[in-house]
Parts: structure tokens; sequence; C-alpha cells
């Protein structure tokens, strides 16, 4: 089972909600729960969890992978959300569980790597996320979304036009792709910023994580 940080909702009272971030390569969920901060107060009933990816990572030492970049074809990359979906979806599952929700009160927020882990467990979940937030990420598997969508979560995608890593035209790629599908996809390019997130993409995140949970 997957185990990471988390930050209890600043209400001090039960969870009515859940937001579950997922890191990038070579990182761990220690790094994303800083962004709950930024967010508690807007959603003070809402826990924020941040779980490790199941691997240690090949070419980060401490770090965690979802999947291996030693191969960076799209076949690599469609095979590894593959691989990591399952105890990704377990947790899920858990979480909802042990605080009685439904997935209507969960949103996944992701960042490069693990923003391609939640666009392709969004979609295929048999009931419907809140919403589904990437940073700086891609459709990991696009052929195969199309015959595999289950659910169509709300999206956003946040994306620097000057990333080094994942080029800017993966948010385009994305974005097509998922309107073509019926998925309602709002998106934002940050003029000057690279492979990370800006002051921008967090109040965005906020606004369109309340319009879907509180």
């Amino acid at each position: 089972m997957l185990a990471g940080p988390s930050a209890a909702p600043a209400s001090g009272g039960p969870a009515k909600s859940l937001v579950i971030f997922l890191h990038g390569y070579g990182s761990d969920g220690a790094d994303l729960i800083d962004l709950a901060p930024y967010w508690a107060p807007a959603l003070p009933d809402t826990l924020f969890l941040s779980p490790d990816a199941p691997q240690p990572c090949e070419s980060v030492p401490y770090g965690r992978q979802w999947w291996p970049l030693t191969n960076l074809t799209p076949a690599a990359r469609a095979a590894g959300v593959r691989v990591s979906a399952p105890p990704l979806n377990a947790y899920i599952d858990a979480q909802l569980a042990a605080h009685g929700l439904g997935e209507d009160k969960l949103a996944l927020v992701g960042f490069s790597q693990g923003a391609m882990m939640a666009l392709h467990v969004g979609p295929r979940r048999a009931r419907t996320l809140a919403g589904v937030v990437g940073f700086s990420g891609m459709l990991a598997d696009p052929d195969a979304l199309a015959g595999e969508v289950v659910t169509r979560p709300s999206v956003l995608l946040v994306h620097g036009d000057r990333d080094e890593i994942l080029p800017v035209e993966a948010l385009h790629q994305a974005e097509v792709q998922l309107k073509g599908l019926d998925f309602d996809v709002a998106s934002h390019v940050s003029r000057g910023l690279g492979h990370s997130i800006d002051e921008v993409g967090l109040q965005l995140g906020a606004r369109f994580l309340i319009s879907r949970l509180a």
C-alpha cells in the first residue's frame, strides 16, 4: 500500500473532501504536500494526502518514481502508467473508505510524471472524480484513451511555455484529445515558466478545487 505525508483539514474537523497529490519523477510525497498550506484556507474541510510513488528511483538516491525513465519511448511511457495504476487505485479506494467519502469528493493533483498518472487513472475510474489537475504533464497513453474512458472528471491543465522537460505542446495535445472525448477541460500556459509550478498556477488550482469540492 502506498504511504506518505498528509495535512489535516484546517477546520480541525473530519475530512469532507480529499486532495491527493502525485509527485514527479525522482521526488517524493514530501515535495507536493508543501502545496497544502496554499490551498487549505480556501478548502478548510479538505484532507491533503501525498503518497510516495511505489518504486525507488533508479537515478535519484532516496527519490521515488511511478516508472523508470531508462526508456523514453511512448510505448514505455504507456506501460509505465499501467504498472503503477493498480497501487494508486488501491490507495484511492482505501482513502475514500477510511474517510467515508465518494469519488465526487476527491481530486487528483499531479506534477509531471504524477500528472500523467492522474490523467491516466482519473478517466478510468468507475465513478467520476471531482476533478483532475495536471501541472507540466501529458497524456501518457493517448492512443488507448478513447477506448478506455469510463468517466469524465473535469480537468485543469497548467504548463509553462519554457518547459525544458515536457514541452508545452504536451498541454495542447492533451487538451485537444480530452475535449474531443467530451471532457470539460480548462487550461493555462504560464509565460516564461519552465518545468515548475508558479503562483498563477497555484491560484488557478485553488479556484478549480474550490469549484469542484467546496
